[in-house]
C-alpha cells in the first residue's frame, strides 16, 4: 500500500483455533438482522469514511461492510468471488480485458440504482483523485474502464494482471453513488452511502454507528440489528477495560501480547474468550543495499545467522507470533521456507563469523538498527532492541537501536538515511503477488535501492499472467530463494491475529482469516 502497513491486531496464523465459537453465518441469504446490536472496540482510527481516499485497517473495515465490490472474500476464502457481479472472467488470454456483469435490481442504501455507471464512476474517480493516502497506487494496470449497458463493466487493462480480481474484491473494489459522490475531489463530511450490508448512520471521534441496509443484494447474511464501533485511539488499557467490564462486546486490534497472553490465561470471571484466527500480516528487517555498510552481503547474512526468532516470539510476543522464513507467509499459496533452508532457525556464530570475514570484515560491525515505536505493533522497539542484544552477544557486532516518530522514520528511509530498519505489511489481497511486486523494483515501498532483473523483467511478469494461481509455485518459490540469497529483506515473523469476545457473542471466528476482512454481518448475541 502507501502502504496499508498499519500496525497489526498484534503480531499470523495458518488456521483458525481450536474449539471455535457456535457459526452463525451463511453465505446466501437477506439482510434482515435478527440478532441484537453488537458492540465492537478498535484502538486503530477510521481514517477516511470515502474509499477514494482511505488505505488503513480501520477505514477498509467501514469500506467493507458499507460499500459493495464487484467480487468479495467469503469466510476462510483466498479466491474471490462473486458479489455486486452476477458473474466475472477474463476474455483474453492475456489476462488484460475483463468483464463483469451486475446482478438486478441492486440498489444504493438511498435507494438510488447502482449500475454500471457507478461503477465506471467509481473507478474513475479513484484514480482522478489519485489521494496519497488512498488506494489508486494498486491499480497500475488499469488503462480504462467501460460501461457499454446498466449491467456491462469492462476493464482494460496495460499489461497482463491475473490478480485484479483480488485487486476489485479488497476495499479498494468499493462502489460509490455517482449521485452522491464528487468525481474530482474528496467527500469530506464523514458521511458514505453504499450498498453493502449496513449504512453508516453516524461518525465521529468516538464511535461510528451502522445499522443494517434494507436495499443491501448480496451473499452476506446479517445477523445482528447493527453494528457500533467504539474508537480507543490506542488506549490498550482502556480497551482491555472496555471488554472486561463488558462495555464493549468484542475487543478487536490492539490489545497488547501481554494482555492476550494474561487473557488466555486467566480464569478471571469475566466473561470473556480470547479468539485466534488466520491473517497475512509480517514483519521484516529491511536492509538499504546501498548503505555501506547494511549494503555489505556479509553483514546481512552475519545477521540472518545471528537472527534467533524463537527467542524474540518467546521473551516479546509471548508466543502471540510465529517465526517466519520467506517474503511470502505460511497459508498464502507460493510460500516455501527458503531463509530456513538457507540459514537454519537456529543462530551460528561461526556461519556468521565465516560470512563477515569472507566479505573482508575482520572487525566489530558498528550497527543502528531503526525503529518506530508504534505504527508496527507496540512492541517493536522492544523487539528491535532484542535483535540488537542478539547480534552483540555474538561478539560480532556492535548494534544500537534508534527509534523515531513514523512521519520521521519515512522521510529518513525515503531520504537513505538507515542501514537496517523495520517494516509491517497487511496485505490488500491474499495472494503471494502482493508479499512480492510492492516490494522490487523502481519506487518499491521498501525504498531500499534493491532490484533484481529476474525478478522484476520475469518473476513477477510471468505469475501476473497465470489465471490459475496454484501453477505460480515455481516462480514464486525461485523469486524467494533469490531473495533468500541476496537478502535486501530478512523476513522475522508471522502475525497470529486476535480478538477478544464476551459470553452470548457469536461469529467472530468469521471475521479473522488471511482475507483481513471483519465481517461484521457474521455477529450476533444473546438478545
Amino acid at each position: 500500500m502507501n502502504i496499508r502497513n498499519q500496525w497489526p491486531v498484534l503480531p499470523i496464523v495458518a488456521g483458525l483455533a481450536s474449539g471455535l465459537l457456535t457459526g452463525c453465518g451463511s453465505e446466501t441469504g437477506d439482510s434482515s438482522g435478527d440478532g441484537s446490536n453488537v458492540v465492537v472496540g478498535m484502538s486503530d482510527d477510521v481514517l477516511a469514511t470515502d474509499p477514494a481516499s482511505g488505505y488503513d485497517p480501520g477505514s477498509w473495515l467501514l469500506f467493507n461492510n458499507v460499500f459493495q465490490s464487484l467480487l468479495s472474500f467469503p469466510k476462510g476464502a483466498t479466491e474471490p468471488q462473486p458479489e455486486a457481479a452476477e458473474s466475472c472472467a477474463f476474455t483474453d488470454t492475456q489476462t488484460s480485458v475483463y468483464r463483469c456483469t451486475l446482478k438486478d435490481g441492486l440498489k444504493f442504501s438511498n435507494g438510488d440504482a447502482l449500475t454500471s455507471e457507478d461503477v465506471k464512476f467509481s473507478f474513475d474517480r479513484m484514480l482522478k483523485i489519485n489521494d496519497p493516502d488512498g488506494p489508486a497506487i494498486m491499480f497500475p494496470t488499469l488503462d480504462e474502464v467501460e460501461a457499454p449497458d446498466e449491467k456491462t463493466v469492462v476493464f482494460h487493462l496495460n499489461t497482463s494482471d491475473a490478480t485484479f480480481p483480488s485487486k476489485i474484491a479488497s476495499g479498494a473494489g468499493s462502489i460509490v453513488d455517482h449521485n452522491e459522490y464528487d468525481a474530482g475531489k474528496l467527500r469530506k463530511d464523514g458521511q458514505a452511502v453504499g450498498s453493502g450490508p449496513y449504512k453508516l448512520d453516524s461518525f465521529d471521534d468516538g464511535q461510528a454507528v451502522f445499522s443494517v441496509n434494507e436495499n443491501y443484494k448480496g451473499t452476506a447474511k446479517v445477523n445482528n440489528t447493527g453494528v457500533t464501533l467504539k474508537f480507543f485511539d490506542g488506549d490498550q488499557t482502556a480497551l482491555k477495560q472496555a471488554i472486561q467490564n463488558g462495555d464493549v462486546d468484542i475487543a478487536y486490534r490492539g490489545l497488547t501480547a501481554g494482555d492476550i497472553a494474561d487473557m488466555e490465561k486467566a480464569d478471571d470471571g469475566t466473561g470473556t474468550e480470547v479468539v485466534e484466527g488466520s491473517s497475512a500480516e509480517v514483519q521484516h528487517l529491511v536492509f538499504n543495499m546501498d548503505d555501506p555498510v547494511a549494503g555489505k552481503l556479509g553483514v546481512r547474512k552475519a545477521i540472518a545467522h545471528l537472527l534467533d526468532r524463537e527467542a524474540l516470539i518467546r521473551d516479546v510476543y509471548q508466543g502471540t507470533a510465529t517465526p517466519l522464513y520467506s517474503i511470502i507467509p505460511a497459508g498464502i499459496a507460493g510460500h516455501n521456507t527458503a531463509f530456513f533452508d538457507t540459514y537454519g532457525a537456529r543462530p551460528s556464530k561461526s556461519k556468521a563469523e565465516a560470512a563477515l570475514r569472507a566479505d573482508g570484515i575482520n572487525g566489530k560491525v558498528k550497527l543502528t538498527l531503526w525503529s518506530t515505536p508504534s505504527r508496527y505493533g507496540p512492541a517493536t522497539d522492544q523487539e528491535l532492541n532484542a535483535i540488537a542484544a542478539q547480534l552483540n552477544a555474538s561478539g560480532l557486532f556492535d548494534a544500537d537501536v534508534k527509534s523515531v516518530p513514523f512521519g520521521q522514520y519515512e522521510k529518513d528511509i525515503a531520504a537513505g538515511k538507515y542501514g537496517v530498519y523495520v517494516k509491517g505489511w497487511v496485505p490488500d489481497y491474499p495472494d503471494a503477488d502482493n508479499f512480492t511486486a510492492p516490494f522490487f523494483g523502481k519506487g518499491n515501498v521498501l525504498s531500499n535501492n534493491y532490484d533484481n532483473g529476474t525478478i522484476t523483467g520475469t518473476l513477477i511478469p510471468r505469475t501476473a499472467a497465470l489465471t490459475n494461481r496454484a501453477s505460480t509455485d515455481k516462480e514464486f518459490g525461485e523469486l524467494q530463494d533469490i531473495v533468500a540469497d541476496e537478502l535486501p529483506v530478512l523476513p522475522v515473523w508471522q502475525a497470529k491475529q486476535y480478538a477478544v469476545v464476551r459470553d452470548g457473542v457469536y461469529g467472530l471466528e468469521y471475521c479473522l482469516d488471511a482475507s483481513t476482512v471483519f465481517r461484521f454481518w457474521e455477529l450476533s448475541k444473546d438478545a
